[in-house]
């Protein structure tokens, strides 16, 4: 079988996607690919979202932050985004999800946008609700476990 010429091959655009969830969420590659189509096929019908053709090439999740690659075909960007943006929970977690920027080859994408280094947290005790409570510190944000699950809190909420 002969391949296409390049003027026949589709062309893609790259997304970098930022994830933020609470740190004890367990985000997998799948269960992350899984919630994309399934944003993608309710809000562009089945057509659009084949059209779109939204794949996820890289994924990292750890501690409750991550990054991935989505590729999606160049002409469908704003229809990407808005799937991506749709995305409210994985596999019951609630998530964050924003995407930082899109590029043309996945090298620029990881370049510009990926830091591909660890967000670092730290696990700490602070005075919230008027209780000494265990919180995870990730740059200016504050996750402070509660009896119900994890409370997002600013930096003047916590003591």
């Amino acid at each position: 079988m002969k391949h296409l010429p390049k003027h026949l091959r589709p062309r893609w655009r790259y997304l970098a996607v930022g994830i933020e969830a609470w740190p004890d969420a367990a985000i997998g590659r799948r269960a992350f690919q899984r919630a994309l189509w399934y944003s993608a096929g309710n809000l562009l019908g089945d057509a659009g979202s084949a059209d779109a053709g939204l794949k996820l090439l890289s994924f990292s999740f750890s501690s409750g932050a991550g990054e991935a690659v989505v590729r999606v075909r160049r002409g469908h960007v704003p229809e990407a985004r808005a799937a991506i943006g749709c995305v409210s929970e994985v596999d019951g977690d609630p998530v964050g999800i924003r995407v930082r920027g899109v590029s043309g080859t996945v090298r620029a994408c990881e370049e510009r946008y990926m830091g591909r280094a660890a967000a670092s947290s730290t696990q700490r005790d602070v005075a919230f609700e008027d209780a000494e409570r265990s919180a995870v510190v990730r740059g200016d944000a504050r996750d402070v476990r509660t009896e119900s699950g994890y409370v997002g809190a600013a930096a003047f909420d916590i003591e």
